[in-house]
């Protein structure tokens, strides 16, 4: 990372250098971002588009007038909220060697900015209007409650069919580890010692479950799995993503502060195709 500092002891970093430090391992280390559509504005706010019902279509006689009708919709309006972060490096540090400074931005802010828009992602904002809301804000999604421990495949089948019921396709779903664990360890059957779970033809080194790719994050709450549709999850990254470089902050202790931000929202316009696997209580029905 070639620091430019200016007189005012701030460095300026190109737009590229942005891309190839912040972005580019922001989106690659974003288990919620490869499961939604990302969608990169200059806008403050973003308008979604969600269709609430389709124009009909009816059989109609030749040379008959054609009935008209229009669909209902309206949009959603997303203000990305900014995420930001702040390490503080020795100047030691900083001056070694261009590759180990770029792992001081890759292996520190990067890594953590991927990992708290997972968080929010998948989790909740806690009434917090600071932060985005998740899916665990959404209401309205499809909701499917299994055994109190994983046995088999079927609340997974019973996912695809219900996105399919809405003319969608479940393209990925996604897993605490500890319930990855736990799925990857069953078997097809008690007589099979053949994984339940099978290898992703797209990605050989990911596991598929029910043919669809099994992500995993610790942002998500043990005991559920969530079944994305990618059309119906988007995130909205704002282009003016930032890093900066200041040395005259802490310049009495030979230090730098390296500062990150990044504006991103969430909107799910059919929740119902949002789908939520997940284990039953003891107390409750399996």
């Amino acid at each position: 990372m070639a620091l430019y500092t200016t007189t005012s002891g701030v460095s300026a970093i190109s737009p590229d250098q942005i891309e190839q430090l912040i972005v580019g391992p922001v989106e690659a280390a974003s288990i919620a971002i490869q499961t939604a559509t990302l969608v990169a504005t200059q806008a403050t706010e973003t308008r979604i588009p969600r269709v609430l019902q389709d124009p009909t279509a009816a059989w109609t006689a030749e040379g008959a007038e054609i009935g008209t009708s229009d669909p209902m919709v309206d949009d959603i309006v997303v203000t990305p909220r900014k995420l930001a972060g702040l390490t503080i490096v020795s100047n030691e540090a900083l001056a070694d060697t261009n590759p180990a400074a770029d792992s001081i931005v890759g292996d520190g802010l990067t890594r953590d900015i991927a990992k708290k828009v997972d968080v929010a992602f998948f989790g909740s904002n806690g009434g917090d209007a600071v932060q985005p809301e998740g899916l665990e804000d959404l209401t309205g999604v499809t909701t499917i409650t299994g055994p109190t421990a994983w046995e088999d495949a079927d609340p997974f089948a019973e996912a695809l069919s219900n996105a399919e019921g809405l003319g969608l396709a479940v393209n990925s779903f996604v897993a605490n580890p500890a319930d990855a664990l736990a799925l990857a360890q069953l078997k097809e059957s008690a007589a099979s010692r053949k994984p339940l779970l099978g290898p992703d033809p797209t990605n050989p080194t990911r596991r598929a479950l029910q043919g669809v790719p099994l992500l995993v994050s610790p942002a998500v709450t043990a005991g559920t799995v969530w079944g994305i549709p990618q059309v119906r999850a988007v995130i909205v990254r704002r282009n003016d993503v930032d890093l900066q470089v200041d040395r005259s902050a802490y310049f009495t202790s030979d230090r730098t502060a390296i500062r990150a931000t990044m504006r991103v929202g969430f909107a799910f316009p059919q929740p119902a195709a949002i789908q939520k696997i997940e284990l039953g209580s003891a107390g409750g029905e399996g």
